[in-house]
């Protein structure tokens, strides 16, 4: 059965249980939407898991449509890997009124609903604990509803009092002298970005809790006062470990709403530079790691190797960290002479290195001692909470969207999806070890394939043309002034489209009204999903499990708070 006949299927039996009651409807290039009355959310969403497989939450956030009667629309993003099949669910909430929380159909439901309820205002009746999350306990109102001024800057005053989130199976016993602690955010763990409440019972966490915001940049915020093309260094500050890939999933989702394909050639540029980025992701995530845990050899060992992709990258566009490298329509530049050969140098240097740092690692007694049966998730658990990525496919769950929902050409390219079988700190390491040597695998491919031709399309509403032009003839003058003048207008509607980023789905929910910038662009980070399930995870282990299982989470600030 196709994709298609699928939808069909599933709108058809949606319209028959719940007529009168929801609209179901294609948006542009095919996005299956409903749209349903609030008061009728919990059944729906019910329904969807239970009978349609939609096992996962992938993104619940709001848009402000402000002078609309009913002002916010709540959306909800599900998947069903079983199928292959995403669905958007929109109900219409007023200012005043309140919408039924998810969280006991998923629990990625409780911090997708604080966000919504922190920067928009939307109330989830009989959510848990419905208090802000990115913002702090001093700030007023909520910023990214259209009316808040996107240069009005609330600063805190206070620390933020230790909580925890209620819990029907927590009984509290007071003959045990709980000693409260902080892990961070000073501790050279959380990298001056996080925040770990605990309660101990000796040297064992009791409860945990987290508080997150630190690197909190606007970036959704920021990006409605910027036109498309702007936008695209602001996500290189995404997850700044591989910068490459933001910029990647970005230009992704606005090619899919303008309804363009990139050249042969873009596409084989994106693919090897996700792929090195997923890499020097993955050296950072094990070489941090394991200086945590006390190997400050593997850290400078790993960091070597980052720094020769950085070379790449320098010599591709001048920066190394955060990069801009795409643009919308293909690539920034073409490949300067003797690049290709360069880089398939470097990959065979890497492929040797990865070698090295599996004999260093995988089978040092300290580091199996430190890392396995630590920090363990279940595949039931990983799905509720939301987990993509290594740390999903470690629990045993076979999620990749390179395999699943194939994009650019990876379905011609030869390589495996590692999946892990206990869930643990160790499993979610020696995927990440695998997925090197895949991606590297990869590289190799496209690099001795390299297609030839142009490196972008040659829109003129949508690509700068080349500065020969602009400074030989008045057309591509006028062409160039027109586009920095007016910007790239997509047309009007909503799009959700994802990557598979290094953490896991990076997605992109954009909602146009036509103009040059977003109406709404909204993130799908994948560690904030992550982060969600950690204080459960360490919760009955030691101070020491709880910070080996943070390393292998990969959290990125820059992506988890945007």
């Amino acid at each position: 059965m196709s994709i298609q006949e699928r939808y069909n299927n599933l709108s058809e039996d949606l319209n028959q249980k719940f007529s009168g009651t929801l609209k179901t409807s294609f948006s542009i290039r095919n996005d299956f939407v409903c749209e349903i009355e609030k008061e009728n959310i919990l059944k729906i969403l019910e329904h969807l898991k239970a009978h349609h497989g939609f096992e996962f939450m992938m993104d619940l956030c709001a848009v402000d449509y402000l002078g609309r009667q009913k002002r916010f629309d709540v959306v909800y993003h599900l998947y069903a890997p079983s199928t292959k099949l995403r669905v958007r669910i929109k109900a219409q909430v007023g200012e005043h009124e309140t919408i039924e929380s998810a969280h006991k159909i998923w629990k990625a439901a409780n911090w997708f609903e604080r966000e919504a309820y922190d920067l928009f205002g939307v109330v989830f009746k009989n959510h848990p604990n419905l208090r802000k999350i990115l913002t702090h306990s001093e700030f007023i109102g909520h910023p990214l509803r259209k009316d808040y001024d996107a240069n009005h800057q609330q600063r805190a005053t206070c620390v933020e009092p230790a909580w925890y989130e209620a819990d029907e199976n927590y009984k509290y016993d007071p003959d045990k002298n709980l000693v409260p602690i902080n892990i961070g955010p000073s501790h050279p763990a959380t990298h001056g970005t996080l925040r770990i409440m605990a309660e101990l019972d000796g040297e064992t966490i009791e409860r945990a809790n987290v508080e997150i915001g630190y690197l909190h940049r606007c970036f959704e915020k920021m990006a409605e006062t910027h036109f498309y093309q702007q936008i695209i260094p602001y996500t290189d500050r995404l997850n700044y470990c591989s910068a490459p890939m933001n910029n990647v999933g970005f230009c992704k989702t606005v090619e899919k709403l303008l309804g363009v394909e990139v050249p042969p050639k873009a596409q084989a540029m994106r693919i090897l530079l996700n792929e090195l980025s997923r890499v020097i992701d993955h050296l950072v995530c094990i070489g941090t790691n394991a200086v945590d845990l006390g190997a400050l050899t593997t850290f400078w060992y790993c960091f070597e190797q980052r720094e020769r992709v950085y070379v790449l990258f320098e010599k591709l566009c001048g920066a190394r960290l955060t990069v801009a490298l795409t643009r919308i329509g293909g690539m920034t530049y073409d490949n300067p002479p003797g690049w290709e050969k360069e880089c398939l140098e470097t990959v065979l240097k890497i492929k040797k290195f990865v070698e090295e740092l599996d004999s260093l690692l995988t089978e040092n007694k300290i580091f199996i001692n430190r890392m396995q049966n630590v920090g363990t998730i279940s595949a039931q658990d990983a799905i509720s909470y939301g987990f993509t990525g290594p740390c999903l496919r470690a629990s045993g769950v076979n999620l990749d969207l390179r395999k699943a929902e194939p994009y650019y050409f990876y379905d011609q390219l030869d390589f495996d999806v590692p999946i892990g079988t206990s869930g643990d700190s160790y499993d979610r390491y020696l995927v990440r070890m695998e997925e090197m040597r895949q991606s590297l695998k990869i590289c190799e491919q496209v690099l001795k394939n390299m297609p030839a031709g142009d490196y972008t399309i040659r829109d003129k509403s949508i690509v700068l043309p080349d500065k020969k032009d602009v400074w030989g003839n008045i057309e591509g003058l006028m062409n160039h002034f027109m586009l920095i003048i007016k910007g790239i207008r997509p047309p009007a509607g909503e799009i959700y489209d994802c990557t598979e980023a290094a953490n896991g789905e990076l997605g992109f929910y954009l909602v146009s009204d036509g103009g040059p910038r977003p109406y709404r662009l909204k993130v799908r980070p994948p560690c904030f999903a992550i982060y969600q399930a950690f204080p459960k995870m360490i919760e009955g282990e030691y101070i020491a499990d709880a910070v080996a299982t943070l390393g292998t989470l990969n959290v990125v600030a820059g992506e988890l708070d945007r």
